[in-house]
């Protein structure tokens, strides 16, 4: 009485254990597949409702026991073949108790498919209706799964039993027929080829191998790993054939005198012909004579011209997927030598653009607006900020500002490449843009002055932004230079939200414009926007900065005036 409810807790604790197992796992594929982990739960709780024993396939027992079947389903499809074809005694213990295993496991697996959940074909929902997965599973794979699930080997073990009561009886014409008989029977076993199918498709959705470059790897695995297989096959068929025919004079086997030798060399030249016949490149040791080996020759060829032209066309999908940027930007360029040439450019002018497009995209070309159109802004934030880190960390001005203005500067750049001797900007033109300098070398030119050199991590244009007037000085580009250039809406916009930073762009723009020479109009401070709470600290960065600028005029009486209406 005392040891009864100790056997019932444990009784309970391994039920409740492996009720556990059954339900689906919090792991990548469930939360990718349900969403999140109170999804997850939702969905133990449906499984824990729709009855009792249902297997979900994303549970921990499944994944095991898929995995477990994957690996049996091989050894069967490469060791059936070969013990059916090369071994006359089929009733050893190894090979009996090898095939006992696997039937019994196969049976096994056959009555879990009709415990397990099934995932739609557009999967958005999991059947956890036993009806509904039961009538699913007879109409779709039942039939076939059923057949290759037969346990021959317990017809094996009858007829051997029947030799051992008899052995007169067994060496009678109508026992080697009813062993030959089974020899045919067992290969009704090589159909769970489409259970390693689908089980093989199954962990490609799991594992979400979705991309181009993984999924056509796999394919092209999958593809020569059926391939050999099939050679495999052809090699056990090209030797089955004669030996169920007892060797006929006109067969290989007999012209070779192979009969009596070992399965190893008997199973080598077998699947020498078979690959031979497959890869079109001959008949093997020597051309088919007899009717039997002309047709099996034939299929062997159509079967490897099949899995050719197949195998063609997987490589060529793989090989296009392995870079798609660059099959596009070369399918680009194309249309840009097609246009150069409809034209007529000159040579000089056509190298430019040539040289250009190796600059500004390298080979490579990507829909980048598009892309990062589609990702949420902290993702969006996050690959501007990798992709502009050199900037960053060549800029002074980027290194001690406040961290939502950097990001709110980089997520409004523009990339763009400029070619040697190129005029970013001309002197006299209305200043719509300014650049950062992530590569390269520019030279400020201005009349009458010295020209001055920026390079990587410097910037300008901003002095045509602040005043809204006219290019005070040119650049051109000294190198080839890769700019980020930001327009002059982007530039106001991100002012306004930071106006604190604007103090950082006037202290340059004075000492640049003090630098030329350039004397510039004080009716520019207008248009700056107006703060109460950093009205001083406008004030006296605006006056310094129109301090600068009005050095030539008559009077301090005259600044002043100039400056009241901004007070």
């Amino acid at each position: 009485t005392t040891s009864h409810p100790l056997y019932s807790n444990q009784s309970t604790f391994i039920q409740r254990q492996f009720g556990a197992m059954l339900q689906p796992g919090v792991n990548k594929f469930s939360l990718r597949m349900f969403g999140s982990h109170k999804a997850v739960a939702m969905e133990q709780e449906r499984l824990k409702s729709a009855g009792e024993w249902i297997i979900h396939p994303y549970s921990d027992f499944r994944f095991y026991w898929d995995l477990i079947m994957l690996c049996l389903m091989m050894g069967n499809l490469i060791i059936l073949p070969v013990g059916i074809t090369f071994f006359k005694d089929e009733n050893t213990p190894p090979w009996i108790i090898f095939n006992v295993v696997s039937d019994t496991l196969f049976l096994v697996d056959l009555v879990l498919n009709f415990r397990t959940g099934i995932v739609k074909e557009d999967s958005t929902e999991i059947l956890l209706d036993p009806k509904a997965i039961r009538q699913r599973y007879l109409k779709s794979w039942f039939a076939v799964d059923f057949v290759s699930s037969i346990p021959v080997d317990y017809i094996f073990l009858m007829v051997d039993l029947e030799a051992r009561l008899d052995s007169e009886v067994y060496r009678t014409a109508r026992a080697l027929r009813i062993v030959r008989f089974t020899k045919i029977l067992s290969l009704l076993r090589l159909l769970r080829l489409s259970r390693l199918i689908r089980y093989i498709h199954q962990w490609e959705e799991i594992f979400h191998m979705t991309y181009d470059l993984a999924s056509a790897m796999v394919r092209i695995v999958n593809l020569i790993g059926m391939m050999l297989l099939l050679c495999h096959w052809d090699g056990c068929l090209q030797f089955l054939v004669p030996m169920l025919q007892d060797f006929p004079l006109d067969c290989w086997v007999s012209k070779n005198n192979m009969v009596n030798d070992t399965w190893g060399i008997q199973y080598s030249y077998a699947l020498f012909k078979a690959m031979s016949h497959m890869l079109c490149i001959g008949y093997g040791a020597q051309a088919p004579e007899g009717m039997t080996d002309v047709w099996l020759t034939m299929l062997s060829m159509i079967i490897g011209a099949t899995c050719y032209a197949m195998f063609i066309g997987h490589a060529t999908a793989l090989i296009q997927s392995l870079d798609s940027s660059r099959r596009q930007y070369q399918e680009k360029y194309k249309q840009v030598e097609q246009y150069m040439s409809f034209h007529k450019l000159p040579a000089d002018v056509r190298q430019r653009i040539h040289e250009y497009y190796e600059h500004r995209f390298q080979g490579k070309m990507f829909d980048e607006e598009n892309i990062l159109g589609e990702l949420s802004e902290p993702l969006k934030e996050a690959i501007v900020s990798f992709n502009c880190r050199s900037l960053v960390a060549h800029m002074p001005l980027f290194a001690n500002a406040d961290p939502n203005f950097v990001t709110a500067v980089l997520t409004k750049l523009r990339f763009e490449v400029f070619q040697p001797n190129d005029f970013i900007i001309r002197e006299g033109t209305v200043g719509r843009k300014m650049y950062f300098i992530q590569h390269g070398r520019v030279g400020i030119l201005t009349r009458g002055n010295k020209e001055t050199k920026l390079s990587d991590g410097s910037y300008f244009g901003e002095i045509c932004l602040l005043t809204r007037g006219r290019r005070t000085a040119s650049v051109r580009a000294d190198t080839y230079c890769r700019l980020y250039s930001l327009s002059v809406d982007s530039f106001n916009e991100v002012l306004e939200e930071h106006p604190m930073m604007r103090r950082a762009f006037e202290t340059v723009a004075v000492d640049r414009l003090d630098r030329i020479g350039t004397k510039a109009s004080p009716d520019w401070l207008k248009h700056l926007p107006f703060s109460p709470l950093l009205a001083m600290t406008q004030f006296s960065i605006q006056f310094h900065f129109y301090s600068a600028l009005c050095k030539d005029l008559a009077s301090e009486k005259h600044f002043l005036n100039q400056f009241r209406f901004y007070l």
